[in-house]
């Protein structure tokens, strides 16, 4: 056996680590070239075209172009809001001047903006409003730092151009070469019905980086970078429907925007147009508004605040008993929301129309800086009074057959409280019918209100409560529009002031404690003349496309039912009969109808807002009417005119009676016509 010596075993050690860190040396080159190679083949064959479509996507750039927006017409036809083409000037920053050599040419920039806004000046329209620099870089309008849109996006500079500054900005695209660029855009811009037609019901457009504290908008700005959806993506310059319908229907209103592939360089700014992929039209929206209606409605609202000495708003709803339709919806005062076409407002326009654009029908709405003067939202006075003798008759507190001794005032409690009838009038022997007809203040406070407290003490007001919400006071109507108020129950609210449980009943009895809207009122009137059915209110009959193929009809759609005996509405009907011969003495239908006037505020500045609500005709009712006038006083003198005028152009337009008055006047014409060509 062969014995090594220490310098064989040392050299013979060395040989081994040695070939062993070369094995490990060789076969790491082989790991590597093998993923190498592994990777090379995945490039090519698997992610090849992923990567070509990334650097396609790198070279060019997807610039949206607005959608165009579909009309809205009126139920007889009128163009409510449409859309009309006009000419924008865009701007794209050929420099980034947030940094470096940018940043020193911005002196250069901010002269080349005033000469434009310069142009504006000299060559604009008279009526369209010129942006001005405080605008631009103060609000930062035209992303000047790049913040909020990437180098190559344009910037909106201005829209509705006219001829002349069309003219000016082709012939001086490059005027501004290094700095900017010009391109007049035809796109369009958002005009309204020149009448004024339900303004606050129809809504308009603001652009769509100026709304972003709707929740709605606020949605879609949030789920922007997740669309795939080219045509779906918004621009903050992007019109978009702000209130009414125009916000209601934005979806189907809105359709796709199209967009242009630009080539994009290596600074981030655009080398040319590659593709274009034009628009698509949004869907039409066909409103339940009649337009004549509509406009007899406001003008008989205006005659009658001429003639108020304290009001200075009113608003009226009209319903289809049967459909839900809304025929008309009113509010004063209003405003032109042409001034809102390019989605943006000046000072004046804003300051002027500042308390008009809210829908006073659906919603709480002041109308001045205190907030507090002609609310729109008021209480019910003794239009709340048929209601209140069916709940009376449900609940047992009264029967058909009660007989109440009317002497004109009304204790409660241990007798130091009183409540009286309007004027102090003592009315004498009734029942409940005769209650409604006459408006017994007191009748309701001794037979309903404090009856209904003394045998169920406070929960009496969440009973009273139950049963207003069923006939649509104090939730949401349902109708199709944003924003709607849910109205407000003060008789449980329990603080300093706001009285005993037992007053709050006793209040709350005869139509002094329930704060609802208009539209709220319309429906619940709607209740009383179809026995009970909460017919779902709705502005719009069908959707249909540009080419006016039918998209998606709007069907009629009960909510919800109270079922009551026959007799007892027999009882509320027979009892609406409330004297207002100077408004419809000559009324040609037996209507049912009962005004009210409620007391608001706190002494000595008490005032009185005129309430009215009827139905016709009395038997197979076809339209109820809702109307308010804040501060204007009895019912029967301020909103009972308004009603009246609504009634008589419904009747023109589609007829009370089935039969449209305005048919039998055309055919009348014709006949007389026919007469006299025969006796020549």
């Amino acid at each position: 056996m062969k014995i090594w010596t220490r310098e064989e075993q040392d050299d013979h050690r060395t040989r081994k680590n040695f070939s062993i860190r070369m094995s490990l040396f060789f076969f790491t080159v082989f790991v590597i070239f093998a993923v190498i190679i592994v990777r090379t083949a995945s490039l090519q064959f698997v992610e090849a075209p992923k990567l070509q479509q990334e650097a396609k996507e790198r070279a060019t750039q997807d610039i949206p172009m607005k959608p165009v927006r579909g009309t809205i017409f009126s139920a007889d036809g009128a163009r409510l809001a449409y859309s009309e083409p006009t000419q924008s000037l865009y701007i794209t920053f050929e420099q980034d001047f947030s940094q470096g050599k940018g940043l020193e040419s911005r002196p250069k920039l901010d002269a080349a903006l005033k000469e434009i806004l310069e142009v504006f000046e000299q060559k604009g329209k008279p009526n369209v409003p010129n942006p001005v620099m405080a605008d631009w870089i103060g609000k930062k309008q035209l992303d000047v730092e790049n913040k909020m849109n990437y180098g190559y996006a344009q910037r909106l500079a201005k829209t509705d151009l006219s001829d002349d500054e069309i003219a000016y900005f082709k012939e001086n695209k490059y005027k501004y070469k290094g700095l900017l660029t010009f391109e007049v855009a035809e796109e369009t811009t958002r005009r309204y019905d020149s009448d004024t037609v339900a303004v606050q019901t129809i809504g308009y457009v603001k652009r769509f980086g100026s709304v972003l504290d709707i929740d709605y908008y606020k949605t879609i700005s949030k789920t922007l970078k997740q669309q795939t959806d080219q045509g779906l993506q918004y621009t903050k310059d992007e019109a978009v429907g702000y209130f009414g319908l125009e916000q209601q229907y934005q979806e189907e209103l809105r359709g796709k925007n199209g967009y242009r592939k630009i080539g994009v360089n290596m600074q981030n700014t655009a080398e040319g147009v590659e593709e274009v992929v034009a628009p698509v039209k949004g869907y039409n929206i066909w409103s339940t508004i009649n337009k004549n209606i509509q406009l007899k409605t406001e003008e008989a609202m205006r005659n009658q605040l001429r003639k108020l000495p304290k009001a200075i708003s009113a608003s009226a709803v009209a319903m289809e008993v049967d459909t839900g339709k809304v025929v008309t919806m009113a509010n004063l005062p209003d405003f032109d929301p042409n001034v809102y076409r390019t989605g943006s407002i000046s000072d004046a326009d804003y300051h002027a129309s500042e308390y008009a654009y809210l829908n006073g029908a659906i919603r709480s709405k002041p109308t001045n800086d205190t907030g507090k003067k002609a609310e729109s939202v008021v209480y019910l006075g003794s239009t709340i009074k048929p209601l209140s003798v069916l709940i009376g008759l449900e609940e047992g507190l009264i029967t058909p057959n009660t007989y109440y001794n009317d002497t004109g005032v009304a204790e409660y409690g241990k007798g130091d409280d009183k409540i009286r009838n309007a004027g102090s009038h003592a009315y004498g022997g009734m029942g409940p019918s005769r209650a409604i007809q006459k408006s017994s203040n007191t009748f309701m406070v001794k037979m309903i209100g404090e009856r209904f407290f003394l045998r169920d003490g406070a929960n009496s007001l969440n009973i009273w409560d139950k049963h207003m919400k069923e006939f649509g006071l104090g939730v949401k109507t349902g109708v199709d529009l944003p924003d709607e108020w849910a109205g407000k129950a003060d008789y449980l609210t329990e603080t300093e002031g706001s009285g005993s449980p037992l007053s709050r009943m006793v209040f709350a009895s005869f139509g002094q404690k329930g704060r609802y809207t208009t539209m709220q009122l319309a429906q619940y009137t709607t209740m009383l003349a179809n026995r009970g059915k909460r017919m779902e209110p709705h502005l719009v009959s069908k959707i249909t496309d540009s080419e006016g193929n039918l998209v998606k009809p709007i069907k009629p759609r009960v909510l919800d039912e109270v079922s009551f005996p026959d007799p007892y509405w027999d009882i509320v009907q027979n009892g609406m009969r409330t004297e207002v011969d100077q408004s419809f003495g000559d009324f040609g239908y037996d209507f049912a109808r009962k005004t009210g006037t409620s007391t608001q505020g706190t002494k000595p500045n008490l005032f009185d807002n005129g309430v009215f609500i009827a139905y016709a005709p009395r038997e197979n009712p076809k339209l109820a009417v809702a109307v308010m006038v804040p501060e204007g006083g009895f019912g029967s003198e301020s909103a009972a005119p308004i009603a009246r005028a609504i009634f008589d152009a419904y009747d023109e337009e589609y007829g009370l009676d089935g039969v449209p008055k305005k048919s039998l006047e055309k055919a009348e014409e014709g006949a007389e016509g026919e007469a006299v060509q025969a006796g020549e």
